[in-house]
């Protein structure tokens, strides 16, 4: 018999979604184009040319979908604003948009659920994308004000406020790898946008707290938990870092050093723009915040190889699913550990998760007062239905149990996280995955739309209701 694993008083028990991923009504009440609807309809980018257009139809069954929150015992409620929706121009605010988020918090209010707001998860109004999308430095004074416009419908509402979701993503896979929105594949554009995604947040940020100084403001990172192939050999050790200064430092150092680390500014010195960085920026970008939301989904190990092997060793990199960038992956190959995969073919890493929070806490979060959240945290597997929709998903409630323990681990050992969400509430579309990966712990019909909740939200449900893990 094993003692249940009980997690603090007060921790917060939630799940996630993404406006682009499961609101569809994509061309209703004024919303603009955003760069993934024009990704999506760019042939051979999106798996069998499927869009958002309709995606779970949250924008007309947000209550039925809140309901079924409260019914899960969840706390909390993580979503994304849709910025083509507020901002279809990407500077004209549009009433109807800032109407749904507000019928949607108000939901959640009513039903008792916490609000978790992003700004924004990757869906650029296409018109901001026209005039040169994040490379471009005005970008990040268009979402400053943009900031301000759903802080206008909904400051009064929600406290808890985060400005990007994994801006890695956004820059590198978007504007370097072409793996996602608007498919761009120019290194230089992708620290240019790296770089003026932080200082969005960082605006965003001076922009939130002088309307609020109350408010618990912060932004959600992806990190990689990265080891080398052997920790003996200097080749190894420098192909993790080069990873770990890309996936991980890259972002953390000016969120919270003020200032990009040595190392991975000499790893990038052919391709740093000499006018990237303008005085002030980093102060803008270090300003103090509440929470790091922390999205981990698997770790990686790596060796060093020699310059006539990197295009191979990148090419089985992508072939196996690995979250690289054509940016500070040279001379590094992955290597496949003996351990079980997801249906993305991620290796299952939990205690990766530990090690990550213990390391955030003790170089960053710690010093800083900064508490952490686990804000993305989930498996996609091939889900597959009985007669009444219903799935028994056993992989899935191992990935989420055994990540648990890893985050209760850490907490035991010292590390400040405050709460966990589960990702993701609804199964969706996946990104260039389309609608092939299911990560839901709630079965999406796609033909139906119904909702039908799989074994591993049944399970999650009694964790939350509980606090503890049985």
């Amino acid at each position: 018999m094993t003692t249940p694993l009980t997690f603090p008083t007060g921790f917060l028990w939630g799940s996630a979604t993404a406006a682009y991923q499961v609101e569809g009504a994509a061309w209703e009440d004024g919303r603009g184009a955003c760069i993934w609807d024009t990704y999506a309809r760019t042939p051979g980018m999106v798996h069998e040319g499927h869009n958002g257009d309709v995606a779970c139809d949250h924008y007309h069954r947000y209550a039925e979908d809140v309901a079924l929150m409260e019914k899960l015992n969840l706390g909390a409620y993580r979503f994304s604003v849709s910025m083509a929706r507020v901002m279809p121009d990407g500077r004209t605010v549009n009433q109807a948009g800032l109407d749904f988020y507000r019928r949607l918090t108000d939901e959640l209010l009513a039903r008792g659920v916490v609000p978790w707001l992003t700004l924004y998860h990757w869906d650029l109004p296409q018109a901001l994308q026209d005039e040169g999308g994040w490379p471009s430095r005005d970008t990040a004074y268009r979402f400053a004000e943009y900031a301000g416009a759903v802080h206008d419908a909904l400051g009064d509402r929600i406290r808890f406020w985060t400005t990007l979701n994994e801006p890695w993503c956004s820059a590198f896979l978007g504007y370097a790898e072409g793996r996602h929105a608007p498919g761009v594949t120019d290194p230089v554009a992708a620290l240019r946008a790296a770089h003026h995604l932080l200082l969005g947040h960082g605006l965003a940020m001076h922009e939130l707290r002088a309307r609020d100084a109350d408010l618990s403001l912060g932004i959600t990172l992806n990190f990689a938990n990265i080891t080398p192939a052997d920790p003996e050999d200097a080749g190894d050790r420098d192909a993790a870092r080069r990873i770990d200064g890309m996936s991980n430092r890259y972002f953390l150092d000016p969120l919270f050093r003020g200032a990009y680390s040595p190392d991975i500014l000499e790893d990038q010195r052919s391709l740093w723009p000499d006018d990237l960085v303008v005085d002030g920026d980093l102060d803008l970008i270090s300003a103090p915040m509440d929470v790091l939301g922390v999205n981990y989904y698997s770790g990686s190990t790596v060796r060093g190889v020699l310059p006539e092997e990197a295009n191979a060793a990148a090419d089985r990199a992508r072939a196996a699913g690995q979250l690289t960038a054509n940016v500070g992956s040279e001379h590094v190959e992955y290597v496949p550990q003996d351990v079980p995969h997801t249906g993305m073919g991620w290796e299952v890493r939990p205690q990766g998760l530990t090690e990550l929070l213990l390391r955030l806490q003790q170089d960053y979060t710690g010093p800083a007062g900064v508490q952490l959240y686990v804000t993305e945290n989930g498996a996609a597997y091939d889900d597959v239905p009985d007669d009444q929709g219903f799935v028994q998903d056993d992989e899935r409630l191992d990935y989420v149990r055994t990540h648990l323990g890893a985050v209760h681990d850490a907490i035991e050992q010292g590390a400040q996280v405050q709460g966990y969400f589960l990702w993701s509430l609804l199964d969706n579309f996946e990104w260039a995955y389309g609608y092939d990966k299911r990560f839901g712990v709630v079965r999406v019909d796609y033909d139906t739309l119904t909702r039908v909740p799989k074994a591993s939200a049944r399970w999650y449900a009694a964790v939350a209701g509980s606090n503890r893990i049985d």
